[in-house]
């Protein structure tokens, strides 16, 4: 296959981006959502089992699944790993309480195989309450510092207000299509010499990158 197909068949992908959208109950995945879609935020029902929201946002079509949070759930989380792009890992960042928690889980979802080539977004979120630690204590509690598998960014933000959401999926956006493109290009490159399939480059430089870091 020549490079011109395959960068027409990369593209033809980056129409359509996949992701999902994890983090304990409570945390404020299914505001941040409507407030994306311009919805109400005033009253919002706990997430019981999953939902899915379709976007358009800067010529891209966002396939959302929104899953639900609590305990009892977080066993089928993996029931939707399959051909995901990105990973927006949502944080209450009044929750101290639960925050190891929410750690643990964090650190659960990046051993998962399936999940190795997603780039993840960490939403620091309620930054608008009195009592939410800053978005930097958040990264050393959740030690992001350690991810070395994913390209990630951690931002403060509200899903209430709509503080830095924009911004937030802009990243998350121009970071999938330019991993896209780059591993395209990769193949293209290697497999004449090295005679691996493309599973394997994928797989390959989807674990190499270096991570973002974001505030």
């Amino acid at each position: 296959m020549g490079l011109l197909k395959i960068i027409r068949k990369i593209k033809q992908k980056e129409k359509e981006i996949r992701v999902l959208v994890l983090g304990l109950d409570n945390s404020g995945k299914t505001t941040l959502l409507k407030k994306l879609n311009g919805e109400d935020v005033l009253s919002i029902s706990p997430t019981l089992g999953f939902t899915i929201s379709t976007f358009e946002h800067n010529n891209l079509k966002l396939n959302v699944w929104d899953v639900g949070g609590q305990k009892s759930l977080r066993a089928f989380w993996r029931n939707y790993f399959e051909s995901t792009d990105g990973l927006i890992y949502v944080v209450d960042s009044s929750d101290t309480f639960r925050m190891n928690d929410s750690k643990q889980e964090l650190q659960n979802l990046l051993k998962e195989e399936r999940l190795l080539g997603a780039t993840l977004l960490v939403l620091a979120n309620k930054q608008d309450l009195s009592g939410a630690v800053s978005c930097e204590t958040i990264k050393d509690l959740l030690q992001l510092d350690s991810i070395k598998t994913h390209h990630w960014k951690i931002v403060g933000c509200s899903a209430y207000t709509g503080l830095n959401l924009l911004s937030s999926i802009d990243w998350l956006l121009e970071d999938i299509s330019s991993r896209q493109l780059r591993i395209c290009c990769n193949w293209t490159q290697l497999r004449p010499i090295t005679g691996k399939s493309w599973d394997a480059v994928l797989i390959r430089d989807s674990i190499s990158c270096r991570p973002s870091i974001g505030s």
